[in-house]
């Protein structure tokens, strides 16, 4: 739709990885996206999460955008792809070592899962450790390994920055949030022992680069903003807001995905996929048209 063109400072997108094709879920969260960019009479951009090359699916980024367009939703700007942004991530990584706020780290999984197994700290089900500050400078750091991984010194920043703990956040449909990153996730990773860029550093990096206002994503994103804003504080980056969408969820009963079996969109009816797709946002059903019923939406999504 061209009849809502950016006249705001507001400036949103939308992040698939290329693992796959869009599916149902991440149908919702695309729709919600862009949804609250045209209520904004914002500029709504797309970005291929492309960083993780390993997991990337040849020609599944052409076909996600192929997707979009079928749907009628359509980037104000040129795509970015995080694989061309390997410069922009090793400078800020750069910083944060300067500042004495990243170090580099030689654990492996089964390390870090024998430091809390010396702790006498049982293993909690479907809850990731946090990293126990094995490498950390003030306690030896590699002590002769070879590095692996490079992590963010959470302590320090939260000291240096007078960040208080736990670091509260609001979420537009989730309300008032708050975490303990030291505590509950620990240092976490910047770029991988692969050498692959993490998903937290290019995330806030691009944010930043693509002066992204406002963030709309799945609720199975949310638990990584709190992390993400200690990062921006680092970096002396602005925080978006934030607002995470409904997960549309599988005959499990866990959040639909590529990883459990999720299947493809079909959109040989568009207006099919993006019916049920907006009736997760809890919007209007569509009216006779595409172009019709994303005009309704959008007005729907701007009176809330």
């Amino acid at each position: 739709m061209g009849d809502r063109l950016p006249t705001t400072t507001y400036r949103g997108r939308f992040a698939p990885s290329p693992t796959g094709l869009l599916h149902a879920g991440s149908l919702v969260a695309a729709l919600a996206s862009w949804l609250d960019a045209r209520a904004h009479c914002g500029a709504w951009l797309v970005r291929i999460e492309d960083v993780d090359r390993m997991r990337c699916v040849p020609g599944a980024d052409r076909a996600i955008l192929t997707q979009l367009a079928t749907c009628g939703l359509d980037p104000d700007e040129p795509v970015w792809r995080q694989s061309t942004r390997d410069a922009a991530y090793a400078q800020a990584l750069r910083r944060l070592v300067d500042a004495g706020w990243a170090y580099p780290c030689a654990c492996t999984r089964q390390d870090i899962e024998a430091a809390w197994h010396a702790r006498g700290v049982p293993r909690t089900r479907h809850h990731a450790r946090p990293y126990p500050g094995t490498c950390r400078p003030e306690h030896g750091g590699l002590r002769g390994r070879p590095p692996r991984a490079w992590r963010l010194h959470v302590g320090r920043v939260v000291a240096a920055l007078g960040l208080p703990v736990p670091l509260p956040w609001h979420d537009r449909r989730l309300g008032a949030q708050a975490q303990d990153v030291a505590a509950e996730v620990g240092d976490f990773v910047l770029r991988r022992a692969d050498g692959l860029w993490a998903y937290q550093l290019a995330v806030v990096v691009d944010d930043a680069a693509q002066g992204i206002t406002h963030v709309v994503r799945g609720q199975d994103l949310a638990d990584n903003t709190a992390r993400q804003i200690v990062l921006q504080r680092a970096l002396g980056l602005p925080t978006p807001c934030y607002l995470h969408t409904p997960l549309v969820l599988g005959p499990n009963g866990e959040k639909l995905s590529k990883q459990n079996g999720a299947q493809p969109l079909d959109l040989h009816d568009p207006l099919t996929a993006l019916s049920a797709a907006a009736a997760v946002l809890g919007l209007p059903p569509a009216h006779a048209t595409l172009h019709t019923s994303l005009r309704a939406w959008t007005d729907a999504w701007a009176a809330r």
